[in-house]
């Protein structure tokens, strides 16, 4: 670092994770050991589309006395021109990189390698997840030094935050002027959960100091043993799978199986295994991809989500829990879980009996009558008895869901691709797994599903239309630009440059 420069430090988290906390630290530290500290933020919007950056800058007070003035210091970081930044996710790192605050010559760069998924990954219709070893990659190329491991764990383990775990990353990093007792004196100050804090700090000290300040490489999973339901029909689904059909299928059937019987019944986990069956049966020597890939695809389909799956699922206890441990809720804390419900007409339609749904839909007051109540969207409390009841009722629907005309629509779309994908496989495998592959673009409920399904009919029409002429891929280049677009934009251009619209 210059001496005749501020110490230069950025902080890039994300709403609740200590942000804040880790920049008091940091200007108590200097401002208890001989250092003018300032800090600044500036928050990012709803949490995760971005993350609030704290800007600290620490000076000498002994240079500027002797300088005989008081130092100017600035309110953001500039790029190319910190010492070193703090992360506490790894995509924050790599925006950090990407901002230009990380430098080869310059930056120590102390980031978790825990993932939150952004707003854009979670909501991208295909895998819109940025692959974490590229960002760790780039990160690495791009600081001085790097220094990584997985601080959302290491705090959880040591029951305090992840500002506690990167305070100690910073110490043990020893790119500040500061002891590790000066470290710890200013966490005994904060007063607050100084236990806890000082154990994972320790940590992370010790894990830095070491040189193991990476993450290692993951265990190997073992073996999962058979399953052995004591369930008589499970049981049986169980071992017709072992029987009937490769190992090399077997894991991902008996997930479809365990899915399906969760979405509805055994006998709806048999009508998987029933088609499954004739998919085996093509004997395509393609070293099982095609079966493999077409198994998890039909799973997903045939557990597709609609009113009733949405509200079974939102009102599970280990939903209830999961929440519980993200929001950190303490003994004797209350929670609440506020759920957004819109449905729609068509929605409330396709959960009913599918006489009584046809009915609604074609009726006249009636129907005005749902439309009127539908028209705003209401907040219903999950964590609330009566909010509770309420999805679990609109939960139950599922006994009847064989006989409603969302079910027969679906199982009509599922029959005519599992018949596309038999017709091309007996002519070209390749282009047979890149249609079974085309499920992914049928995906959600409400506008999700719809635009989802529109984007699909486009496709598979263009698929249809070409036949085996089709090379698998442009079909591939077709799916991806559904999935790239939501609104069928890039499709519509990729089959006008193709001649397939």
């Amino acid at each position: 670092m210059n001496p005749t420069q501020p110490i230069k430090i950025a902080i890039l988290a994300m709403g609740g994770e200590g942000g804040g906390v880790l920049a008091d630290w940091i200007v108590d530290l200097g401002e208890h050991n001989g250092y003018i500290a300032q800090t600044t933020s500036v928050p990012g919007v709803a949490q995760r589309t971005g993350a609030t950056i704290y800007y600290v800058e620490l000076y000498p007070e002994a240079r500027a006395n002797a300088d005989g003035g008081r130092p100017v210091l600035a309110l953001m970081p500039l790029p190319g021109d910190v010492d070193v930044v703090l992360a506490s996710e790894l995509m924050e790192a790599g925006r950090a990189v990407q901002r230009g605050l990380v430098t080869q010559d310059r930056t120590t760069l102390v980031a978790s390698t825990h993932r939150v998924y952004s707003i854009a990954e979670k909501s991208a219709m295909g895998d819109g997840r940025v692959d974490s070893t590229q960002l760790v990659e780039h990160a690495r190329k791009a600081a001085k030094h790097f220094i990584r491991f997985d601080m959302a764990q290491a705090a959880e383990q040591s029951g305090s935050v992840i500002s506690a775990v990167l305070f100690g990353a910073l110490a043990g990093a020893g790119v500040l002027p500061f002891s590790r007792a000066q470290f710890e004196a200013t966490v005994e100050r904060g007063g607050v959960g100084v236990k806890p804090s000082l154990k994972a700090f320790g940590g992370a000290f010790e894990r830095v100091q070491s040189g193991s300040e990476q993450d290692a490489p993951p265990t190997p999973l073992p073996a999962r043993a058979a399953p052995a339901p004591r369930h008589p029909q499970v049981r049986a689904l169980v071992e017709r799978v072992q029987r009937d059909f490769p190992a090399s299928s077997q894991a991902i059937l008996l997930e479809g199986v365990r899915r399906l019987i969760d979405y509805q019944d055994t006998a709806y986990a048999g009508t998987f295994l029933d088609r499954m069956r004739e998919i085996h049966a093509l004997r395509v020597d393609d070293g099982g991809r095609l079966a493999q890939n077409t198994a998890r695809h039909l799973a997903l389909w045939m557990s597709y989500e609609d009113t009733a799956r949405v509200a079974a699922l939102k009102t599970r206890t280990t939903r209830f829990d999961r929440v519980r441990d993200e929001a950190g809720v303490q003994s004797g804390q209350v929670m609440a879980i506020n759920e957004y419900m819109h449905p729609r007409l068509q929605e409330i339609c396709e959960t009913l009996p599918g006489a009584l749904g046809r009915w609604l839909t074609n009726s006249g007051a009636p129907r005005r009558l749902v439309e009127r109540f539908t028209r705003k969207g209401r907040v219903v409390q999950t964590s609330s008895i009566h909010g509770f009841l309420l999805l679990r009722g609109v939960a139950a629907a599922a006994r009847w869901r064989r006989s409603t005309t969302r079910f027969a629509e679906e199982n009509q779309l599922i029959e005519h691709w599992l018949e596309r994908i038999a017709q091309t496989a007996a002519i070209n495998p390749a282009l047979a797994l890149e249609v079974a592959e085309c499920q992914r673009l049928v995906k959600g409920y409400s506008d999700t599903h719809e635009r989802g399904l529109r984007n699909y009919g486009l496709v598979m029409g263009a698929a249809q239309r070409a036949g085996s002429a089709m090379a698998p891929a442009t079909l591939r280049e077709l799916r991806d630009a559904a999935l790239a677009d939501e609104h069928g934009h890039k499709l519509r251009d990729m089959l006008a440059r193709y001649a397939l619209a």
